[in-house]
Formats: structure tokens, C-alpha cells, sequence
């Protein structure tokens, strides 16, 4: 049947498409070349007067019926042999003498009941006897099917005859399927023919004989394990249409009832347990070897599977398909069971986690702390590999078991803080059952802090400081105490009025705390006093740098870490500040953990950090999967999407930069310090728009909400100068000149040049004329000794423009042209990332500075560089050495040191090298010099020289 390939059509019938009636008159054996063979000597030996015995092995669906019905016709063609056949099947096996009286149906001498020695003795010599007889007028070839399910008398009769072949012209051809075991036949009469699985190219004839193609082919080899009945029953279920992926996708039954079929009524105990461990283990059944058949055959001692059994059924049950045919043919409470079993060994045989767990996820509950356990470790797993919804319905499963109060309250704990970026309200409801959990105060006091950042992360800082209160007022743990009222001012930060009051007791607080408490009590301080204008940078650095090594209570870390990083940030230490924010939040794209208010904080600073240094492609990659995570589900994080609408904008990016923007509007805003940013945000795009007046009331909107903060300096939200260039384009530059000059004098109190260079280009477009030339001089001179490039090519570009209108053209150029290397930089993956992994080829550079730059070149008359001087041959000699040493693998700093350069000289070389090169990453280097490599479009790499 299954290996032969019909030049008709197969028709299928039978409940389990195990039967197949051949149209067409030709047929191809398969891969039974031996078998035929050995059948071919066998036959040729006992037609010459000495017979033989033949078994045909193998385990279920190999065709072994098929190949007896060939062999016998071919053996018997022509009637050189007379052919008896019977087939056993499993309901008469307990009729003795059932397959005997098959084959002599006539013979009155066989019994119906089990004889004594000695009288069966007497009926097998008869037998043998008959037999003889009628061998000698024509050889005679004795068939039996299926000889594991004969009844025992005729098994021992089949022995005897085995045993006295020799003289007789009889031919036995015998087919059993090896998983019941095999029978024993003296080796002197015959032999046994092992029928092996279809390898993978006979698979791919029989599917080519149906039509199909390649696909299916590969599909059939590796959901068939080479058993030809499986490969033609899924032939059966295939229909038109992309290839299944589950049982359901198939266009039929067969294979499904197939396994079905032979799981319920033909496979022996040992294989049905092993082929359902198997099924069961999936993945993990790799990792448990022979430990796996060791335990599923535990029942069955005395039953030793064979290597082809085993190997087969190994095989067939790696495929999800045949998996999912075999756990349907089983009771559910049974699969439970085995679930649980196979689930402890993989955990004994130290199994990853996760594949514990997928036993685990599919019983009704973890019943032991073992199970337990393994839930929370592959759930850790999976928030660590950013697979957050996984590790979700792995701590639900895991609170469904029998727990302790404490431990119940620990996994809803932390099950609420994965919650809670995809459903605020799930994950705070789960956070406030946390919390009525613990009856321990001190246990409620530490889930406390959690509740409160979950619900400030969903705008509800009142309810958050209702909360802190209130655990805070039944603790009469002073230390505990101190710990909950730190936190909560952290909290408060995102109240005006509440934030004032916090400071205030801060302030009392940090003369008297223990010193564990002290820093961040400072540091709270600190940043109020930055706010008010009071400090400088450098007195705000005396206060922070010397408390960074000074030990810090760990439950007050994380909030110590965001106040020292925010205050650094505003400093311009942009590296310590990020040195900080990796320390306490994960890589993308594991998500961090918003029930830490200092973590909340630390995610602000890690984005505006990378913002203000131009690395715009960082602050979307590190931030887009906590907002996409957010989007819809009731966080509202305004800061941290005004960063990144921010960055969309400077790599040109506009439409998605307002998408942002306006998830947000007014009415839903608060007192919070990020509304404030969100506007400051809203009011750029504007300005840079030309949309003067929405900018301007922007602008207004976001210095009223700092002025009710007592927020008044220009180190985060610098509204004064951006209303101030705003008014210029109303042509109203008395009232911009006001607040130009009030910010200049907030920003000189600062100190830092990021702030004052700002400060002195808005006073610069207020006065203009030869006030405002001095003012963009200044600026540049001090914005290009600080890590703030945005900011010196915007004033690069006016000081060029202010130049050019006094008449000072060339000089006036030279600022455009430095200003557009320092954009097209800016805008380039490469020289400033040199260690990082390859990303994709990026889009041509279309920032928003670029276009600024190209476009105050054209009016100013510069021409572009011809495309001749492009290319390797356009190197210069420093730019070749340069990046012959980068492209060996060596970083700018360890260049600047080989050639005794500046850092800062490697990578403008560098930047005029990819541009030169036509490359982004400094791993095409190497092709491009050798002329390897594909070079992107010349309008990505654009550069200007005077006219």
C-alpha cells in the first residue's frame, strides 16, 4: 500500500485512511529492494525442495501488508505455488488455534480449545503432515499477516513448522510488527528483513506522484518520520492554500485519525506512553534523552524497544503536527499526569526554565513549591528576552497554586508591575491586592512605594500621596518611617503644591537623617533650588559629586540614582548621567519596571540625556518599546514622548513627531513637570513650522506651568528664549528682547555653556545688527567647548546668515559649511557609535538640520562638490590611513593614540570619509576600500564647498 507509487489515482476509505484502493496498472516498490530480494531466494529455494521462512519487521505503517500481497503474487505467479493466507488481528487473539484453522479451514482435526502437551503435539505433527502432503504435488507458500496478534497455540505451531522446513517445499512469509516484540525462528531455516522508514527522497516521489509540490514534500518528510501510511493520509488531508501549520489547517482527517487510530487500538503500552511523553515534552524532549524512555516505560520492565521503534517514534513526534494528533487521542486527565511527570524530570535533569514551564502553563494548577517556582523563573526568563506577555500568564498560572499569604503577595507584587505598562488599571488593581495581602505593616510599608509609582505613572500623584500616608501613618518604625516620606516626596515632584511641601520637609530631613537617607534628601533639595535660579552648576556639582560614593539606604537607591543623574544631566555630565540610568534600567527591549518611582525618573533622564547629545536614533530605539507597550493602556509618560517625538523630528521624521504629540491634549493635563515638557515640545514643532503664534502660546503655557512649580531657569524647558524667537517672527522684538534677557540672566546664574549659548542666540535674534552678531560669536565660541551639537549648529547657522548680511560672506559661509558637517555627523550611525553591533542600512539623511544647513548653503550661494570626488580615490592621505586603521576594527580612541591626533580630528576625518565612501557603519569600510562595496546615493552624502 503506502510505498508504492500508483500511476492512477488513490482512493481513500476506511475510518482511519489506512486502506487505499490503487487505480492504474503500474506500481514501484520503494525502498524494499532487500525485501523482495530475500523473498525472490526464499521462494527459489523452496520450490527447489527446501523451505524457508521469511519475516517482514517493522513498526507500524511501514507497509507491511503491501509488501506480503506483492511478495506473494510475485512469488506465486504463473501457480508455481499454491498460497494459504490468514491475517491475525487483535479480537482472536485469545481463540486458540485461530490463525491455523485460517490456513486449513477443511482440517477437522484442529481444535477449538487449548490441548494438553502431548495432544498438541499430536495435532501440530498432523498438521505439519497435511501440509507435506499437499507440498508435494505443488510447492506451497504459507502468508500470514499481522503474525504479533496470533493467538499463542498458533504462534507455537508456526515455531514447530519453522523448525522442520528443511526437505519441504514451503515457502513462510510472516509480517509482525516489532513493537510487540519479535518471535524467535531457528536461524538455519530462515531470516528476518528489517523494513526501515521511506528516506526522504522516496517521500518526495510519492508526493510528486499526487501533484504536489516541493513544500509539501519537505512538510510530508518531517510530519511523517518516513512512514509511507502517514505520508498518504496527509497527502489526503492537503488542500490549496499556504501549508498547515496545525491540524485544523488541513483539509481533512487522515492524518489525524491515523495516529489516532494507532495510539488507541494498535500501539503497545511501551509506545503509546512513550509516543505520548513525546508529544507532551515538545522542545524539551531533547534535553531528557533516555531518562524520558526510562520514565515513560517504567510500567512496562519487561518490554525493551528497539532502535528503529525508538529512533521512529522519536522522530515523528518532533513535529507539531503528529504531536497534536497524538494529544487528542488521549484523556485529559491522563495528559495531566504525564504533564506533571514530565515536567519534574525536566526539572530534576536541570531543563531551562521555560520548558518546565510549558508543562506546567497546561495544568489545572502548580500543586508543589517546586512547580511554583519554575513559573516565576521562566517568567524572569522571558521579561529579561522582552517577552513580557509570556512572563504575564506565567505568574497568573503561578498564583493559582496553594500559598502562603506572603508569597501570594510577592507574585502579585511583582505579576502587577508586568502589568501595569500594558493595563494601568490591571496592574494597579493587582498592586492594591498586594498590598491588602500583608497584614505586617512592615510587609505593606514595602509594597507601598509600588502602589504609589504605579498610580503617579497613571497621573494619580494625589492618590499616590494619599497612599504613602496612610501606610506610612500605622508604621512606628522611625527608620521605616523616613524611608516612605523620601520616597513619597520623590513622588511628589509631580504635584506643584505637594512638591513644595516635600522640599520643605526634605530640607528638614537632610540636616538630621541618618546618613543613608541624606543624599537623596540633598539631592530632592537641589533640584528645587536649580529650579528657583538660586544655584549654579558648579554648586550644584559640590553637593552631588562628593555624595556619590556615600552609602545609600538600598531602598532609597534607584530614587537617589534619578535625582544625581537628573542633576548631572542639567550639568551637561551627559555620560555620567547615562553611566547611571544603565546601572538601574534594562536594555531594550525588556521593559523597566514603572512601580520604581526612581526608575521613572532615571527613564526621563536616560532619554533627554541621548536627546541633548544629538543621538536622536537612540533615544527612539530605547524608548519605543516601553511606549508602544503604554500606548492605549492608561500610562501616561508626557516626558518620555516629547523626548521622542523630539528625535522623530530631528531625523525628519515630522508626521510621526505630531502623531505623537497629539495623543496628548490640555484637558487631561496636571500639575506634573512633564506637561511642561510635552508643551515645550509641542511649541518647537511649531516655531520650526513657522507657526509663530501657536508656538508662542506654547511657549506662555509651558512657562506658567514652571512659574507655579518655582521652576524659573532655563536648564530644562528654556520657554523664554524659544517665546522670545517666536515673537521676533511676530515682528514684536521689544517684548521678545524682555524675555531674551531675562532667560540670558537666569542662564548666566547656571553657568553651563549649553544653557548660556542658548540663552545668547535668542538675545542675538532680539537686538540683531551688531549686538546680535557679538551675542551668535559668543555663543558659538562657548557652545562648541560642550556636548551640545543641536545647539551649536542652529547658532552656526545664524551667525553664517548674520554674517553674510554684514558683508562678511566667506566667513559667513564657513559657519554654514561647518554647520552642515556637523548635521550630516550628527546624522551618521557610524564615527560616533564605532563599537556598537551593525544596524541596518539607513534612509538618506533628511534632519531637520541637514535640511536647515542645505538650504542656507543654496541661499547663500555655496555650489555642491562635484561626484567625481567620491569614492576611495577621493581620500585624502590623512582620511585613508585614518580609516585604514578603523577598518581593521580599531575605535577612535585607539586611533587618535596610534597617530598622536585628536579625538575630535579622527572623527571629522572619519565623517569626510563616509561621506567620500558612501558608507554608514564603519564595518563597510574595508569593502568600499577595496571597491567591494555598494555605495548609497550621492544625495545621502552631499558636500559643500565655497563658491
Amino acid at each position: 500500500m503506502a510505498y508504492i507509487i500508483p500511476l492512477g489515482r488513490p482512493v481513500w476509505s476506511g475510518a482511519a485512511c489506512t486502506e487505499v484502493e490503487e487505480l492504474g496498472m503500474g506500481k514501484v516498490l520503494l525502498e524494499r529492494d532487500e525485501a523482495v530480494s530475500a523473498a525472490a531466494r526464499a521462494g527459489e529455494s523452496a520450490r527447489a525442495g527446501e523451505g524457508r521462512w521469511l519475516v517482514f519487521g517493522a513498526v507500524a505503517g511501514m507497509g507491511r501488508t503491501a509488501l506480503l500481497r506483492e511478495v506473494t503474487g510475485r512469488e506465486a505467479a504463473g501457480g508455481t505455488m499454491s498460497v494459504l493466507h490468514a491475517g491475525c488481528s487483535p479480537e482472536e487473539s485469545g481463540f486458540p488455534f485461530a490463525l491455523v484453522r485460517q490456513l486449513f479451514p477443511e482440517a477437522g482435526e484442529v481444535p477449538f480449545a487449548d490441548l494438553p502437551a502431548a495432544e498438541e503435539q499430536r495435532v501440530f505433527h498432523r498438521l505439519v503432515s497435511r501440509l507435506a502432503r499437499a507440498a508435494a504435488r505443488r510447492p506451497v507458500l504459507l502468508a500470514v499477516d499481522d503474525l504479533h496478534d496470533a493467538d499463542m497455540a498458533s504462534r507455537r505451531w508456526i515455531g514447530y513448522l519453522a523448525r522442520r522446513l528443511a526437505g519441504l517445499p514451503v515457502l513462510l512469509v510472516l509480517t509482525e510488527c516489532w513493537e510487540e516484540g519479535a518471535t524467535v525462528l531457528p536461524d538455519a531455516t530462515g531470516t528476518s528483513v528489517v523494513l526501515r522508514p521511506l528516506g526522504p527522497e522516496s517521500v518526495a516521489r510519492l508526493v510528486a506522484a499526487r501533484g504536489h509540490d516541493a513544500d509539501r514534500a519537505a512538510l510530508c518528510v518531517r510530519a511523517c518520520a518516513g512512514n509511507p501510511t502517514l505520508v498518504h493520509a496527509l497527502l489526503a488531508d492537503f488542500r490549496e492554500g499556504p501549508l498547515p501549520r496545525t491540524l485544523s489547517q488541513l483539509g481533512g482527517s487522515c492524518y489525524r485519525d491515523a495516529i489516532v487510530h494507532w495510539m488507541q487500538a494498535r500501539a503497545t503500552p511501551w509506545s503509546r506512553r512513550t509516543a505520548l511523553a513525546l508529544a507532551v515534552a515538545g522542545g524539551g524532549a531533547s534535553s531528557l534523552g533516555g531518562a524520558l524512555l526510562h520514565e515513560t516505560a517504567g510500567p512496562f520492565p519487561e518490554h525493551r524497544a528497539t532502535p528503529v521503534s525508538a529512533s521512529v517514534l522519536g522522530r515523528l513526534f518532533s513535529h507539531p503536527l503528529a504531536r497534536e494528533a497524538a494529544l487528542a487521542a488521549v484523556d485529559p486527565a491522563e495528559l495531566g499526569a504525564l504533564r506533571g511527570r514530565i515536567a519534574r524530570l525536566l526539572d530534576e535533569r536541570g531543563a531551562p526554565a521555560a520548558n518546565v514551564a510549558a508543562q506546567l502553563l497546561h495544568l489545572d494548577r502548580p500543586g508543589e513549591e517546586w512547580m511554583t517556582q519554575s513559573l516565576e523563573d521562566a517568567a524572569e526568563d522571558a521579561v529579561r528576552g522582552g517577552r513580557v506577555d509570556q512572563a504575564i500568564v506565567l505568574l497568573r498560572h503561578a498564583l493559582t497554586a496553594p500559598l502562603t499569604p506572603a508569597r501570594r503577595a510577592g507574585l502579585t507584587l511583582r505579576l502587577g508591575a508586568l502589568e501595569l505598562p500594558h493595563s494601568a488599571d490591571a496592574g494597579i488593581r493587582r498592586l492594591r491586592a498586594a498590598l491588602e495581602l500583608h497584614v505586617d505593616r512592615h510587609e505593606r510599608a514595602a509594597v507601598a512605594p509600588a502602589l504609589g509609582a504605579a498610580l503617579v505613572a497613571r497621573g494619580r500623584t494625589d492618590t499616590a500621596m494619599r497612599v504613602m500616608r496612610q501606610v506610612g501613618s500605622s508604621v512606628d518604625d522611625g527608620e521605616l518611617v523616613r524611608v516612605l516620606q523620601t520616597t513619597a516626596a520623590v513622588m511628589a515632584s509631580h504635584d506643584a503644591v505637594a512638591w513644595r511641601n516635600a522640599v520643605a520637609h526634605m530640607r528638614e530631613l537632610a540636616a538630621t537623617a541618618p546618613a543613608a537617607f541624606e543624599p537623596l534628601a540633598c539631592g530632592l533639595v537641589t533640584e528645587y533650588e536649580v529650579g528657583t535660579g538660586r544655584l549654579s552648576a558648579t554648586e550644584a556639582l559640590d553637593r552631588v559629586l562628593p555624595r556619590l560614593a556615600a552609602p545609600v539606604d538600598p531602598r532609597l537607591r534607584s530614587g537617589w540614582l534619578g535625582s544625581a543623574a537628573t542633576l548631572l544631566q542639567w550639568a551637561d555630565r551627559l555620560d555620567e548621567a547615562r553611566a547611571f540610568t544603565e546601572e538601574a534600567l534594562p536594555a531594550p527591549p525588556a521593559l523597566p519596571d514603572l512601580t520604581d518611582i526612581g526608575r521613572q525618573c532615571l527613564i526621563s533622564v536616560r532619554a533627554e540625556a541621548a536627546l541633548w547629545a544629538g543621538d536622536f536614533r537612540r533615544v527612539t530605539a530605547e524608548n519605543a518599546p516601553l511606549l508602544d507597550a503604554c500606548t492605549g493602556q492608561g500610562i501616561r509618560m508626557p516626558h518620555l514622548t516629547s523626548m521622542v517625538a523630539l528625535a522623530h523630528y530631528e531625523l525628519g521624521h515630522r508626521a510621526q513627531a505630531r502623531r505623537l504629540l497629539a495623543t496628548f491634549d490640555e484637558e487631561g493635563a496636571d500639575s506634573s513637570w512633564e506637561w511642561n515638557e510635552l508643551r515645550y515640545a509641542r511649541a518647537f514643532l511649531h516655531r520650526d513650522e513657522g507657526n509663530w503664534q501657536a508656538a508662542l502660546d506654547d511657549y506662555l503655557s509651558c512657562g506658567r506651568g514652571q512659574s507655579a512649580r518655582d521652576f524659573v531657569s532655563p536648564v530644562a524647558t528654556p520657554w523664554r528664549s524659544g517665546a522670545a524667537l517666536a515673537l521676533v517672527g511676530l515682528g514684536q522684538p521689544a517684548r521678545a528682547l524682555d524675555l531674551a534677557e531675562e532667560e540670558l540672566r537666569h542662564a548666566r546664574t547656571w553657568g553651563t555653556p549649553r544653557v548660556v549659548g542658548r540663552a545668547l542666540r535668542a538675545h542675538a535674534a532680539a537686538v540683531g545688527g551688531r549686538r546680535g552678531l557679538d551675542s551668535l560669536s559668543e555663543a558659538a565660541a562657548l557652545l562648541r567647548t560642550a556636548p551640545a551639537p543641536v545647539e551649536l549648529i542652529e547658532t552656526l547657522l545664524d551667525l553664517g546668515h548674520a554674517r553674510i548680511d554684514a558683508g562678511n560672506s566667506r566667513k559667513g559661509r564657513e559657519d554654514l559649511h561647518e554647520a552642515h558637517a556637523l548635521a550630516l555627523r550628527l546624522l551618521s550611525p557610524g564615527p560616533e557609535h564605532p563599537d556598537t553591533p551593525d544596524a541596518p542600512a539607513t534612509a538618506p539623511a533628511t534632519g531637520r538640520l541637514l535640511r536647515a544647513a542645505d538650504n542656507a548653503l543654496r541661499a547663500s550661494g555655496a555650489r555642491r562638490t562635484r561626484q567625481g570626488t567620491t569614492g576611495s580615490a577621493a581620500l585624502t592621505r590623512a582620511e585613508r590611513r585614518i580609516v585604514e586603521l578603523a577598518a581593521q576594527g580599531q575605535t577612535n580612541a585607539q586611533i587618535s593614540a596610534a597617530l598622536h591626533l585628536a579625538r575630535r580630528t579622527v572623527e571629522t576625518h572619519l565623517t569626510h570619509a563616509y561621506r567620500k565612501l558612501g558608507v554608514t557603519r564603519r564595518t563597510q569600510l574595508a569593502n568600499r576600500l577595496t571597491g567591494t562595496g555598494a555605495a548609497v546615493s550621492s544625495s545621502t552624502r552631499s558636500v559643500t564647498t565655497p563658491a
